[in-house]
């Protein structure tokens, strides 16, 4: 469990970060106070998206499983 929490909150981090800074940056372009835009659209995406990443984490995981073992089973077709 701690782990499942420590690896929600980095993805979160990591991927909120990104498309915070993407969505910002299309939207305004590099503007003088782009680090702040940027800074307060990750402010509001990080929680909700630490959180959807803990709740369907496993779920993804089993489809990742799953979707390998059927390319598994291809290959050896």
């Amino acid at each position: 469990m701690k782990f499942r929490i420590i690896n929600s909150i980095l993805m979160a981090l990591f991927l909120s970060s990104a498309m915070s800074g993407w969505i910002t940056w299309i939207n305004l372009g590099f503007v003088s106070d782009f680090p702040f835009r940027w800074f307060e659209a990750f402010k509001m995406g990080w929680p909700p998206a630490t959180v959807i990443a803990f709740v369907i984490g496993p779920s993804v995981q089993k489809l990742s499983r799953w979707l390998m073992q059927i390319g598994a089973a291809a290959e050896q077709a």
